[in-house]
């Protein structure tokens, strides 16, 4: 994967500018920036919490390992979650990476390895049981407010699961070309959809097959009392260094973004535009700007104060998906085609496009106050 931080034009209004979107109006391009530099922003808090989730996950399998599985191996994780904060303020001083295939590549074995674990790990223990748990109507609840809430919040989970914009984006200020970026961009989206579904519905499915009612948001986490312990704390830590690097990826383009800004409109100001050398024997010389350092340390201190106020899986992931899935996956991209096709307003298909763009509205919007109220229950209770 090419560079896609150190570009002449901040990367993510590069793309909203250079879609079809810029034509639908100024407004609606510096939105669409905006929302996805919040976007990145929301997966730095959410790589923060599941980091420091599983991180806790490893000390708890190691836990009952040693004292048995009637111990009490129960552990907070904020402790791991200022770990990471930590780890990600020292390489948010990195300027940026010129390079970052390796990284990809890293991030998809990883990828690969815990979800297997987990997927291996349920059936497994199905065929134990000898039954699977759970029923068709999904957990059980007392009355149907509590099932809507419920609804709701998955939605909002899904929604999360599937940021078609941000993988769009990417893959879009990295193509080479022949073959033709359309050809590229629709292998590479049926791949990565069907990918990323087998795992879903499979781990989902054997998850709660396994659990039932008991399924965590985070699957990993059921196991922490089962052997082989090395194995549940192998995907974890698969999990941490996936998400180590997949903060980066996220991160140094919002970087480049706010920081190119701010030179092009403080030309005149030292502390923005000024590097110095710093030399830290025995590892060399760097090169410090007192704006990157500043600024990339107070962003990843913000994320972790926020992952620690809220350190709920399944929640925070759902009020995430639920801000950001309809704007960035379904109007933007509409109001991008119907302008690039030339749609006349009436026609049949202008009339399926709006009408699919208000049913997800509604849906999107249903999922978001579900993971709000979802989050506030989790936080007051």
């Amino acid at each position: 994967m090419a560079d896609i931080t150190d570009q002449k034009t901040p990367f993510l209004q590069k793309q909203c500018q250079e879609f079809p979107l810029s034509r639908t109006g100024r407004k609606n391009a510096l939105a669409c920036g905006l929302l996805l530099q919040a976007s990145l922003y929301g997966f730095g808090v959410a790589y923060t919490i599941t980091s420091g989730i599983s991180m806790r996950t490893i000390q708890e399998s190691n836990c009952y390992h040693r004292e048995g599985p009637e111990a009490m191996c129960e552990f907070g994780e904020t402790y791991y979650i200022l770990l990471f904060g930590g780890v990600q303020i020292v390489l948010s001083q990195i300027p940026n990476f010129h390079n970052i295939q390796w990284l990809s590549v890293v991030a998809a074995i990883m990828s690969f390895t815990y979800a297997f674990i987990g997927l291996a790990l349920s059936v497994v223990k199905v065929i134990a049981v000898g039954y699977a748990k759970g029923s068709i109507g999904g957990i059980s609840t007392p009355n149907v407010g509590d099932k809507l809430w419920l609804i709701s919040q998955a939605l909002g989970d899904v929604t999360f699961s599937y940021p078609f914009s941000l993988i769009l984006f990417e893959i879009q200020d990295t193509l080479g070309a022949p073959p033709s970026e359309t050809q590229t961009m629709k292998k590479a989206s049926a791949m990565s959809i069907t990918i990323t579904t087998f795992f879903y519905l499979f781990c989902g499915g054997f998850g709660y097959a396994a659990f039932g009612d008991d399924t965590p948001g985070n699957l990993m986490t059921a196991f922490v009392s089962y052997e082989p312990y090395w194995l549940v704390d192998l995907a974890n830590a698969c999990i941490v260094l996936h998400l180590v690097g997949g903060y980066q990826i996220y991160s140094q383009p919002l970087f480049a973004s706010v920081e190119k800004w701010l030179a092009e409109n403080l030309p005149h100001s030292r502390f923005v535009n000024n590097n110095y050398m710093l030399n830290v024997p025995p590892f060399g010389t760097f090169r410090l700007n007192p704006l990157r350092l500043c600024f990339r340390t107070a962003y990843v201190m913000s994320t972790t104060a926020v992952a620690m106020v809220f350190p709920y899986f399944n929640q925070v992931l759902g009020v995430l998906g639920g801000i950001n899935f309809w704007p960035l996956t379904i109007y933007f991209p509409v109001e991008m085609y119907l302008k690039q096709a030339n749609i006349r307003s009436w026609t049949p298909k202008w009339v399926m496009l709006r009408t699919f763009t208000i049913i997800f509205l509604i849906v999107t919007m249903f999922a978001l106050i579900g993971s709000i109220q979802g989050l506030i229950s989790a936080k007051l209770s």
